[in-house]
């Protein structure tokens, strides 16, 4: 793939702890799969409303996944559209923007 850059959404929580660590192990569901679940700018919104709908109290996270290197593997995932995933930590470094971000109800 040629995307330069993915988000992920996080609990304002996590992030401040990732801050504190210097890298961030995933949530719940990414360690129970494996690796971190990242989404492009296109799959953002579906991500966000199926995941995260109604939530507030949450941060986005744009990922540079050039600086990531081979830990960023791309993989079939909703209706078999490429999904980026990081096989390792997230480290704090690789974020080059983290902003506050509600999540939509559903309905939108």
């Amino acid at each position: 793939m040629t995307d330069a850059v993915a988000y992920k959404i996080i609990d304002a929580a996590e992030w401040r702890e990732a801050l504190a660590e210097g890298h961030y192990a995933g949530s719940e569901v990414d360690r129970a799969d494996g690796y971190i679940h990242l989404s492009t700018g296109a799959q953002l919104g579906e991500t966000a409303r199926k995941h995260y709908a109604g939530r507030a109290d949450l941060m986005l996270l744009t990922v540079d996944l050039e600086s990531l290197a081979d830990t960023v593997v791309w993989e079939p995932s909703r209706g078999g559209a490429l999904f980026p995933h990081i096989y390792g930590p997230l480290l704090v470094s690789a974020v080059t923007a983290a902003e506050a971000f509600d999540a939509p109800t559903g309905a939108d």
